[in-house]
């Protein structure tokens, strides 16, 4: 069995697209396929997920659930708590863990929902 060479019928809409236009429809595309799995990922989180994230990253048990229950208080579960964590490092210029451990000991959470516009919304 063999199959048909359709490759140039296949590419005619785009023969006469620049390389810029190609990468730019690329990423069109792409994003065209990771927002519905992003999207479902926001909706469908649930502590359980976000303790074991926490726990990927380095946390203890206890130190992810403490993380967790900080971003339940403040309707920010839909951000992904790694999200959280990982942006309030990135934003303070700190490590990870040493961020993470600030939430954890209740600091830094006003920082955490301004940098998220508020929680919820």
């Amino acid at each position: 069995m063999s199959r048909a060479d359709d490759f140039q019928d296949r590419r005619k809409h785009l023969a006469n697209l620049t390389e810029e236009e190609l990468e730019a429809r690329f990423w069109e595309l792409a994003g065209k396929i990771v927002d519905p799995i992003v999207e479902l990922a926001r909706k469908n989180t649930s502590p359980s997920i976000e303790r074991s994230v926490l726990l990927r990253m380095g946390f203890s048990s206890i130190e992810a659930k403490s993380i967790v229950d900080g971003a339940i208080d403040r309707g920010l579960m839909g951000k992904g708590v790694g999200h959280i964590v990982y942006k309030l490092a990135k934003e303070k210029n700190m490590d990870i863990r040493e961020a993470g451990l600030k939430l954890v000991n209740g600091e830094m959470w006003d920082d955490v929902v301004v940098l998220f516009k508020g929680g919820a919304n």
